[in-house]
């Protein structure tokens, strides 16, 4: 039988919300039918095509941006610096790979967020957890955590006012590679990025030939201009459906919400809603896999969301923890094997390593996060496969959520710009950071296959 977008609504759901008014969701929905789309079926088949690329190692995924976008920290100056720090990674990551990279942001979407409660209790008060600006609101209160359909509609308006910025970015000559690495020369001046300022001149050195031989920006679109994408987790599927399309072209269903939409651990069930919605749709899905992630519900995801075995379809986003990569990974690995599917291994070390400090904040540790990368590229090298890229929670801003880089964010300093309303995000200094050390990973296993291949 035709898959219908509406399909999911007869499978179990998890992580969803319970509205009251259900005239008002419907009323939300209709209108949110009638809304353009956000993103469209040829960006997304680009996206696919490209993320097939780094399937087969002749690309490297970026994929990064807020854990949860908020209604009240909207502002142009917030997209602009996030994708101008995803750039610098990218200039970054495509010197150490060698590869292009493929640059997706968490964002215009990415509103929803699942919760390990339904409810939390607060000085003997019980009340709904907070799902995501799209759904309820942070403050504890009974009204402000009261499931609003409403919200879906300034979910959508932020979501394509973000579009129109990042596609203005993206085209407009904000992205030539001259400028962007002038940024990153100035994040190698100081004293602690000292380790990374040879590969920085390395890249100068490039361009100043690139320049020589009469290529620059003022020669080539290719150098001024960058394909970006967003993507999001689709966790509220009322949103998702009512953004749902036809393409005309194809004849099949896209997801107009984003470019790119994941499946979270907690709702990756294989008779599930979220998975039931995902497996229609043209778009390229991403899957994430923790630790309880079974090799009998690997391939059976496998199967429903990429019957086709098409590259590019698939992205696995491993998040298991640093320290419990070697364990988990290589299983999942060998079942992939077997099935003889096509995926994209996509390294998310941010939500197996969240702690709670000293001071009460929950954070992340940077050393964590780049322990858990090395033993993905380590278990992908033992393995002989191929890894396809990083999932990172970050931000262009100078916040102090993660503790550690050459940012030298403390305990002590978590409270000076602790801003988010979920989970903590790399800054600007420590993303770039982590880029250069994920390049010099890129580039070691550039120059081990190079010397195999000899």
């Amino acid at each position: 039988m035709a898959w219908k977008k509406s399909d999911w609504r007869a499978k179990p759901r998890v992580q969803m919300p319970d509205y009251v008014d259900a005239d008002a969701l419907a009323g939300v929905e209709a209108r949110l039918a009638q809304y353009p789309p956000l993103v469209f079926a040829g960006e997304a088949r680009r996206l696919t095509a490209q993320l097939g690329a780094a399937s087969r190692g002749e690309a490297f995924l970026l994929q990064g941006g807020d854990c949860a976008e908020a209604f009240d920290q909207f502002s142009a100056d917030a997209i602009r610096d996030t994708f101008k720090v995803m750039l610098q990674m990218a200039m970054v990551l495509t010197f150490g790979a060698k590869v292009p990279v493929v640059k997706v942001g968490r964002m215009a979407g990415q509103f929803a967020k699942p919760r390990s409660a339904p409810t939390e209790t607060v000085g003997g008060v019980e009340l709904p957890s907070y799902r995501g600006d799209i759904i309820n609101e942070l403050p504890f209160s009974e009204s402000a955590r009261m499931p609003d359909p409403a919200k879906m509609l300034q979910a959508y308006t932020q979501s394509a006012a973000t579009l129109n910025l990042l596609r203005a970015f993206s085209k407009g000559g904000y992205a030539d590679m001259n400028k962007v690495h002038s940024w990153t020369l100035g994040f190698t001046d100081g004293e602690k990025a000292a380790r990374y300022r040879e590969m920085a001149s390395r890249i100068s050195d490039a361009l100043d030939f690139m320049r020589a031989a009469g290529i620059d920006s003022t020669s080539t679109e290719t150098l001024q201009t960058v394909d970006f994408y967003t993507s999001h987790e689709s966790l509220l599927l009322e949103y998702e459906e009512a953004l749902t399309r036809l393409d005309t072209t194809s004849g099949n269903w896209l997801a107009g919400s984003g470019h790119m939409i994941w499946i979270g651990d907690r709702t990756r069930q294989p008779d599930g809603a979220h998975v039931e919605f995902a497996s229609g749709v043209l778009n390229p899905i991403g899957l994430k896999c923790g630790p309880t992630m079974t090799a009998d519900d690997l391939k059976a995801l496998m199967t429903k969301l990429n019957p086709k075995n098409e590259a590019g379809r698939l992205t696995l986003i491993a998040r298991f923890g640093a320290g419990k990569v070697a364990e988990h990974l290589p299983r999942l690995i060998e079942c992939v094997r077997q099935e003889g599917a096509n995926v994209v291994w996509v390294c998310d070390p941010m939500h197996g390593n969240t702690i709670k400090s000293a001071s009460g904040y929950k954070t992340r540790p940077f050393d964590a996060v780049l322990r858990e990368v090395r033993e993905f590229f380590a278990v992908h090298k033992a393995e002989g496969t191929i890894p396809g890229g990083v999932h990172f929670e970050m931000t262009g801003q100078d916040v102090t959520e993660c503790i550690g880089g050459t940012a030298d964010v403390t305990d002590e300093n978590l409270s000076d710009r602790y801003h988010t309303a979920c989970d903590p995000r790399l800054n600007a200094s420590q993303s770039l950071e982590l880029a250069f050390l994920v390049a010099e990973e890129l580039s070691a296993l550039r120059q081990e296959r190079s010397a195999e291949a000899a």
